[in-house]
């Protein structure tokens, strides 16, 4: 997926497969989102393509979005960000990690940096803009790229269905409400959106086939 020559945006699938990982570049310069995997992996990809990166952000803190994020955050010596409401949630769920033969995050990990809502600038001539989403965890948040039209939901909202609520922190109501406030947003039906797993969709989509998506 990929907008102009300037900026790059690709949804990538680093073993073991499971959640998708947004790789946003503008020239060499790089930012990741949902960094999951294993680290090492990551680093044979920027450094295979020669880019350098600048920050790692997480929709949540869920182990399956942020498996790679200490370590590979500590290596390049980046910030991680992540909403300090879900920092509890760093390290829950290791034995999910085992199942996939992914390294534990131990409890001397780099800690991430609280992300609040509002716009920020990711990279050079990419704004992006941090929407609360809690629900499926207490600090989820959503991003959505403007200029790009380009959503990423986390694990909110799937293509057909939406997150779970009964993990520690989950909560159905808050969940509902966060998927209204996206379907108000009347973002435009173009919008390319970027599940946290499964498919990708567009808003478009979404409204005709997702029985969720409505107020």
């Amino acid at each position: 997926m990929q907008k102009n020559n300037d900026v790059k945006f690709e949804v990538l699938h680093l073993p073991p497969m499971n959640t998708n990982s947004l790789l946003v570049s503008v020239g060499t310069d790089a930012v990741i989102f949902d960094a999951w995997g294993k680290a090492a992996d990551w680093e044979k990809v920027l450094l295979e393509r020669g880019l350098k990166l600048w920050a790692i952000y997480s929709t949540h803190g869920h182990p399956d979005h942020i498996s790679a994020a200490p370590s590979l955050a500590k290596a390049f010596n980046v910030d991680w960000f992540l909403n300090a409401e879900d920092n509890y949630l760093i390290g829950w769920g290791n034995e999910l990690l085992d199942m996939f033969g992914i390294p534990h995050i131990h409890e001397n990990y780099k800690r991430p940096l609280n992300l609040s809502c509002g716009k920020i600038e990711v990279l050079p001539d990419v704004d992006m803009e941090v929407m609360a989403s809690p629900g499926h965890t207490p600090g989820g948040l959503m991003f959505y790229f403007p200029k790009y039209k380009i959503l990423l939901t986390g694990d909110t909202l799937f293509a057909e269905s939406f997150g779970r609520y009964d993990f520690p922190g989950g909560n159905a109501e808050q969940l509902q409400q966060s998927i209204r406030n996206l379907y108000n947003k009347n973002l435009d039906d173009g919008t390319y959106v970027v599940h946290g797993h499964g498919m990708d969709t567009t808003i478009e989509w979404l409204k005709k086939h997702n029985q969720f998506f409505r107020v």
